[in-house]
């Protein structure tokens, strides 16, 4: 029986000494500032050596966008999942507005959720930051056009519509961050509807059926 826990129990080891690591990292980076922390202070908080820091993160950047990963990552899992009878735009609509329920849910597994949101905050103010999340958000752009093409039937290298939806469908979340993370109301609930109203903006052209087109 021990044999056969061991590899389990040093996974849940692991997994718990990343999180610990993310954990203090979103704090100190959230408090005290994304420059002004050091992966030492981070490896202080949690009392291990720089050395296991970097087994687990590439860099300070890499800590600093995890959650965003963890984010994209669940909004894609939610796209695959929507009804094929949905329009595209629709079911980003969904995908985006449901995630939140399991989104928040993974990373509250890690931090509480007002971190997750403050690190909107420090990602917008810290330009290496702003540009990392930019240059990542652009290649889960494409894996989300390629997921809308294999919805809709399409070869997206002949047919500009999946790009061209995922790069409206982007720039709406990116309007929609800057303006909350801004704003005076800094809650989920403030960005879930803000994100829902911004949408609704988005023309009938795109808002349509591709496939009765």
């Amino acid at each position: 029986m021990d044999t056969a826990t061991r590899p389990g129990l040093r996974a849940l080891k692991k997994q718990r000494t990343r999180d610990a690591l993310l954990r203090a990292a979103l704090e100190l980076f959230t408090t005290r500032g994304y420059e002004q922390t050091t992966v030492d202070d981070i490896a202080d908080a949690v009392e291990v050596s720089q050395r296991t820091f970097f087994r687990y993160f590439a860099n300070k950047e890499e800590a600093a966008l995890a959650l965003q990963e963890i984010a994209e990552t669940r909004f894609i899992e939610a796209l695959r999942t929507r009804p094929a009878h949905e329009a595209p735009l629709e079911a980003l609509r969904q995908a985006v507005l449901e995630g939140w329920d399991t989104i928040t849910e993974a990373i509250e597994s890690i931090v509480p959720v007002e971190v997750y949101l403050r690190m909107y905050r420090v990602v917008e103010s810290t330009p290496v930051l702003l540009a990392a999340h930019l240059w990542r958000s652009a290649k889960s752009e494409e894996r989300v056009a390629r997921l809308l093409a294999e919805r809709e039937g399409l070869d997206m290298d002949a047919d500009p519509r999946p790009r061209l939806m995922v790069a409206v469908f982007g720039g709406v979340i990116r309007v929609t961050e800057r303006q909350w993370s801004t704003g005076d109301d800094f809650s989920l609930e403030s960005i879930r509807e803000l994100t829902a109203s911004h949408l609704e903006l988005v023309g009938p052209a795109l808002a349509g059926n591709w496939r009765t087109a």
